[in-house]
Protein backbone atom coordinates (compact mmCIF):
# COMPACT_ATOMS: atom_id res chain seq x y z
CA UNK A 1 0.00 0.00 0.00
CA UNK A 2 1.17 3.48 -0.87
CA UNK A 3 1.90 5.52 2.28
CA UNK A 4 0.79 8.77 0.66
CA UNK A 5 -2.56 7.22 -0.19
CA UNK A 6 -2.90 6.01 3.40
CA UNK A 7 -2.09 9.53 4.58
CA UNK A 8 -4.88 10.88 2.38
CA UNK A 9 -7.27 8.29 3.84
CA UNK A 10 -6.39 9.14 7.46
CA UNK A 11 -6.76 12.86 6.74
CA UNK A 12 -10.26 12.31 5.31
CA UNK A 13 -11.28 10.36 8.40
CA UNK A 14 -9.82 12.98 10.76
CA UNK A 15 -11.42 15.90 8.90
CA UNK A 16 -14.81 14.23 8.62
CA UNK A 17 -15.37 14.65 4.88
CA UNK A 18 -13.47 14.75 1.61
CA UNK A 19 -13.89 18.46 0.88
CA UNK A 20 -12.37 19.51 4.23
CA UNK A 21 -9.57 16.99 3.77
CA UNK A 22 -8.84 18.32 0.28
CA UNK A 23 -8.44 21.85 1.67
CA UNK A 24 -6.07 20.63 4.36
CA UNK A 25 -4.05 18.67 1.80
CA UNK A 26 -3.98 21.69 -0.56
CA UNK A 27 -5.50 19.75 -3.42
CA UNK A 28 -8.84 19.72 -5.24
CA UNK A 29 -11.57 17.26 -4.29
CA UNK A 30 -11.81 15.15 -7.52
CA UNK A 31 -8.19 13.86 -7.41
CA UNK A 32 -8.59 13.01 -3.73
CA UNK A 33 -11.78 11.08 -4.44
CA UNK A 34 -9.95 9.27 -7.23
CA UNK A 35 -7.18 8.25 -4.83
CA UNK A 36 -9.76 6.77 -2.46
CA UNK A 37 -11.42 4.79 -5.26
CA UNK A 38 -8.01 3.43 -6.25
CA UNK A 39 -7.35 2.47 -2.62
CA UNK A 40 -10.68 0.62 -2.42
CA UNK A 41 -9.92 -1.12 -5.71
CA UNK A 42 -6.49 -2.17 -4.46
CA UNK A 43 -7.97 -3.59 -1.25
CA UNK A 44 -11.09 -5.02 -2.90
CA UNK A 45 -13.40 -3.55 -0.27
CA UNK A 46 -15.54 -0.49 0.42
CA UNK A 47 -14.05 1.91 2.97
CA UNK A 48 -16.70 4.65 3.05
CA UNK A 49 -20.47 4.70 3.03
CA UNK A 50 -21.43 7.10 0.22
CA UNK A 51 -24.34 9.52 0.09
CA UNK A 52 -23.63 11.57 3.20
CA UNK A 53 -21.84 14.90 3.66
CA UNK A 54 -20.20 13.42 6.76
CA UNK A 55 -18.18 10.34 5.85
CA UNK A 56 -18.97 7.11 7.64
CA UNK A 57 -16.48 4.28 7.71
CA UNK A 58 -17.43 0.71 6.98
CA UNK A 59 -16.05 -2.01 9.25
CA UNK A 60 -13.24 -2.50 6.74
CA UNK A 61 -12.58 1.25 6.83
CA UNK A 62 -12.36 1.24 10.62
CA UNK A 63 -9.83 -1.59 10.50
CA UNK A 64 -7.74 0.17 7.87
CA UNK A 65 -7.81 3.43 9.84
CA UNK A 66 -6.31 1.75 12.92
CA UNK A 67 -3.66 -0.02 10.83
CA UNK A 68 -2.89 3.11 8.81
CA UNK A 69 -2.20 5.14 11.96
CA UNK A 70 0.34 2.53 13.05
CA UNK A 71 2.00 2.28 9.62
CA UNK A 72 2.30 6.05 9.24
CA UNK A 73 3.71 6.34 12.75
CA UNK A 74 6.28 3.62 12.04
CA UNK A 75 7.27 5.32 8.79
CA UNK A 76 7.79 8.62 10.57
CA UNK A 77 9.76 7.04 13.39
CA UNK A 78 11.97 5.09 10.98
CA UNK A 79 12.97 8.31 9.24
CA UNK A 80 13.78 9.89 12.60
CA UNK A 81 15.83 6.89 13.74
CA UNK A 82 17.89 6.84 10.55
CA UNK A 83 18.52 10.55 11.02
CA UNK A 84 19.66 9.83 14.58
CA UNK A 85 22.55 7.74 13.26
CA UNK A 86 23.83 10.80 11.46
CA UNK A 87 23.29 13.14 14.40
CA UNK A 88 24.86 10.99 17.12
CA UNK A 89 23.31 11.41 20.55
CA UNK A 90 20.28 13.47 19.48
CA UNK A 91 16.93 11.89 18.77
CA UNK A 92 13.77 10.64 20.40
CA UNK A 93 13.02 7.84 22.86
CA UNK A 94 9.57 6.32 22.26
CA UNK A 95 8.63 5.13 25.73
CA UNK A 96 5.46 3.56 27.07
CA UNK A 97 4.80 4.03 30.77
CA UNK A 98 2.07 3.11 33.23
CA UNK A 99 0.36 5.90 35.15
CA UNK A 100 1.59 4.98 38.63
CA UNK A 101 5.19 5.31 37.43
CA UNK A 102 4.77 8.26 35.05
CA UNK A 103 3.47 10.39 37.95
CA UNK A 104 6.23 9.40 40.36
CA UNK A 105 9.47 7.53 39.60
CA UNK A 106 9.77 8.46 35.93
CA UNK A 107 10.13 12.16 36.73
CA UNK A 108 13.27 11.44 38.75
CA UNK A 109 14.75 9.10 36.14
CA UNK A 110 14.13 11.53 33.26
CA UNK A 111 15.57 14.44 35.22
CA UNK A 112 18.93 12.69 35.67
CA UNK A 113 18.98 11.32 32.12
CA UNK A 114 18.14 14.72 30.62
CA UNK A 115 20.97 16.30 32.58
CA UNK A 116 23.39 13.82 31.01
CA UNK A 117 21.87 13.85 27.49
CA UNK A 118 20.13 17.21 26.97
CA UNK A 119 19.70 16.71 23.20
CA UNK A 120 17.57 13.56 23.54
CA UNK A 121 13.80 14.03 23.43
CA UNK A 122 10.91 11.82 24.54
CA UNK A 123 7.60 10.68 23.17
CA UNK A 124 5.58 9.20 26.03
CA UNK A 125 2.74 6.76 25.46
CA UNK A 126 0.77 6.45 28.69
CA UNK A 127 -1.64 3.62 29.37
CA UNK A 128 -2.16 0.50 31.42
CA UNK A 129 0.20 -2.47 31.17
CA UNK A 130 -1.88 -4.39 28.64
CA UNK A 131 -2.27 -1.39 26.33
CA UNK A 132 1.48 -0.82 26.38
CA UNK A 133 2.21 -4.49 25.64
CA UNK A 134 0.10 -4.21 22.47
CA UNK A 135 1.88 -1.01 21.41
CA UNK A 136 5.21 -2.70 21.99
CA UNK A 137 4.20 -5.69 19.86
CA UNK A 138 3.13 -3.29 17.09
CA UNK A 139 6.49 -1.45 17.33
CA UNK A 140 4.78 1.86 18.09
CA UNK A 141 7.10 2.11 21.10
CA UNK A 142 10.56 0.68 21.69
CA UNK A 143 10.51 0.37 25.46
CA UNK A 144 7.77 0.08 28.07
CA UNK A 145 7.87 0.53 31.82
CA UNK A 146 5.13 -1.71 33.16
CA UNK A 147 4.15 -3.61 36.26
CA UNK A 148 3.79 -7.33 36.95
CA UNK A 149 1.81 -9.51 36.62
CA UNK A 150 1.86 -9.96 32.83
CA UNK A 151 2.92 -12.65 30.34
CA UNK A 152 6.66 -12.10 30.03
CA UNK A 153 7.54 -14.70 27.35
CA UNK A 154 7.51 -12.40 24.26
CA UNK A 155 9.68 -9.76 25.91
CA UNK A 156 13.10 -9.07 27.32
CA UNK A 157 12.42 -7.98 30.90
CA UNK A 158 14.55 -6.16 33.44
CA UNK A 159 13.03 -5.87 36.89
CA UNK A 160 13.75 -2.47 38.35
CA UNK A 161 11.93 -2.37 41.65
CA UNK A 162 9.97 -4.73 43.88
CA UNK A 163 7.25 -3.12 45.93
CA UNK A 164 4.38 -4.16 48.19
CA UNK A 165 0.71 -3.33 47.75
CA UNK A 166 -0.80 -0.85 50.18
CA UNK A 167 -4.25 -0.30 51.62
CA UNK A 168 -4.98 3.45 51.64
CA UNK A 169 -8.00 5.34 52.86
CA UNK A 170 -9.42 7.72 55.44
CA UNK A 171 -8.28 6.95 58.96
CA UNK A 172 -11.82 6.06 60.06
CA UNK A 173 -11.67 2.89 57.93
CA UNK A 174 -8.69 1.61 59.93
CA UNK A 175 -9.92 2.16 63.50
CA UNK A 176 -8.70 -0.63 65.74
CA UNK A 177 -6.32 -2.12 63.14
CA UNK A 178 -2.53 -2.56 63.54
CA UNK A 179 -0.44 0.53 62.98
CA UNK A 180 1.71 -0.52 59.99
CA UNK A 181 0.67 -3.85 58.44
CA UNK A 182 -2.67 -5.55 57.94
CA UNK A 183 -4.14 -8.67 56.34
CA UNK A 184 -6.80 -8.54 53.63
CA UNK A 185 -9.12 -10.38 56.00
CA UNK A 186 -9.11 -7.33 58.26
CA UNK A 187 -10.62 -5.01 55.65
CA UNK A 188 -12.92 -7.24 53.59
CA UNK A 189 -16.08 -5.63 55.00
CA UNK A 190 -14.87 -2.12 54.18
CA UNK A 191 -15.74 -0.47 50.81
CA UNK A 192 -12.83 -1.55 48.62
CA UNK A 193 -11.54 0.24 45.52
CA UNK A 194 -9.64 -2.11 43.20
CA UNK A 195 -7.46 -1.64 40.18
CA UNK A 196 -9.02 -4.22 37.82
CA UNK A 197 -5.69 -5.89 36.96
CA UNK A 198 -5.49 -7.13 40.56
CA UNK A 199 -9.14 -8.14 40.82
CA UNK A 200 -8.73 -11.87 40.14
CA UNK A 201 -5.74 -12.20 42.49
CA UNK A 202 -7.40 -10.31 45.34
CA UNK A 203 -10.73 -12.09 44.96
CA UNK A 204 -8.95 -15.45 44.90
CA UNK A 205 -7.26 -14.59 48.20
CA UNK A 206 -10.64 -13.74 49.73
CA UNK A 207 -12.21 -16.93 48.37
CA UNK A 208 -9.48 -19.04 49.92
CA UNK A 209 -10.56 -17.63 53.27
CA UNK A 210 -14.29 -17.98 52.48
CA UNK A 211 -14.73 -14.21 52.71
CA UNK A 212 -17.11 -12.11 50.63
CA UNK A 213 -15.60 -8.64 50.21
CA UNK A 214 -17.47 -5.37 49.78
CA UNK A 215 -16.24 -4.11 46.39
CA UNK A 216 -17.25 -0.46 46.05
CA UNK A 217 -15.43 0.30 42.79
CA UNK A 218 -13.35 -1.46 40.13
CA UNK A 219 -11.36 0.62 37.64
CA UNK A 220 -8.56 0.48 35.08
CA UNK A 221 -6.04 2.97 36.48
CA UNK A 222 -4.03 3.14 39.69
CA UNK A 223 -4.58 6.90 39.72
CA UNK A 224 -8.35 6.43 39.98
CA UNK A 225 -7.92 4.05 42.89
CA UNK A 226 -5.61 6.51 44.67
CA UNK A 227 -7.80 9.55 44.03
CA UNK A 228 -11.05 7.88 45.12
CA UNK A 229 -9.41 6.56 48.28
CA UNK A 230 -7.94 10.00 48.94
CA UNK A 231 -11.45 11.47 48.65
CA UNK A 232 -12.59 9.21 51.50
CA UNK A 233 -14.77 6.93 49.38
CA UNK A 234 -13.22 3.69 50.58
CA UNK A 235 -10.01 1.73 50.93
CA UNK A 236 -7.92 1.64 47.78
CA UNK A 237 -5.38 -1.10 47.07
CA UNK A 238 -2.42 0.45 45.25
CA UNK A 239 1.29 -0.24 44.62
CA UNK A 240 3.70 1.60 46.90
CA UNK A 241 5.02 3.83 44.10
CA UNK A 242 1.51 5.32 43.67
CA UNK A 243 1.51 6.60 47.25
CA UNK A 244 2.83 9.99 46.10
CA UNK A 245 -0.57 10.64 44.53
CA UNK A 246 -2.12 10.82 48.00
CA UNK A 247 -2.57 14.38 49.24
CA UNK A 248 -5.20 14.29 51.98
CA UNK A 249 -3.59 14.45 55.46
CA UNK A 250 -6.43 12.27 56.80
CA UNK A 251 -5.60 9.47 54.35
CA UNK A 252 -3.35 6.82 55.85
CA UNK A 253 -1.71 3.74 54.39
CA UNK A 254 -0.88 0.26 55.63
CA UNK A 255 1.12 -2.46 53.92
CA UNK A 256 -0.84 -5.58 53.06
CA UNK A 257 0.87 -8.70 54.38
CA UNK A 258 0.76 -11.23 51.56
CA UNK A 259 3.66 -12.21 49.30
CA UNK A 260 1.28 -12.66 46.35
CA UNK A 261 0.41 -8.97 46.57
CA UNK A 262 3.84 -7.73 45.62
CA UNK A 263 4.44 -6.05 42.27
CA UNK A 264 7.60 -5.50 40.24
CA UNK A 265 8.21 -2.48 38.05
CA UNK A 266 9.81 -3.73 34.85
CA UNK A 267 11.31 -2.22 31.72
CA UNK A 268 10.66 -4.41 28.68
CA UNK A 269 11.27 -4.54 24.94
CA UNK A 270 10.61 -7.02 22.17
CA UNK A 271 12.93 -10.02 22.05
CA UNK A 272 15.32 -9.68 19.10
CA UNK A 273 13.69 -6.34 18.32
CA UNK A 274 15.53 -3.28 17.06
CA UNK A 275 16.63 -0.72 19.65
CA UNK A 276 18.08 2.58 18.51
CA UNK A 277 21.40 3.65 20.07
CA UNK A 278 19.76 6.32 22.21
CA UNK A 279 17.13 3.86 23.48
CA UNK A 280 19.90 1.43 24.44
CA UNK A 281 21.58 4.29 26.31
CA UNK A 282 18.37 5.10 28.17
CA UNK A 283 17.80 1.42 28.99
CA UNK A 284 21.32 1.10 30.42
CA UNK A 285 20.83 4.32 32.36
CA UNK A 286 17.65 3.29 34.20
CA UNK A 287 19.07 -0.18 34.86
CA UNK A 288 21.99 1.46 36.67
CA UNK A 289 19.64 3.67 38.69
Amino acid sequence: MDLKRLYYFVTIVNEGNISHAAKKLHMSQPPLSTQMRLLEKELSCTLFERGSRQIRLTEAGKLLYERALTMLELSSQTKKELLNYRNGTSGTVRLGVISSVSCTLLNLWIKHFHHKYPEIQFELFEGNTYQLLEQLKANVIELAIVRTPFHTAPFECTFLQDEPMLAVGHKIYFDGLPEHEIFLSQIYQKPLILYRRWESIILELFQQQDLHPHIFCKNDDARTTAYWADAGLGIGIIPASALKMIQNPDTICKEIRDDRLHSKISVIHNKNGYLSPIVKEFLNFIQQI
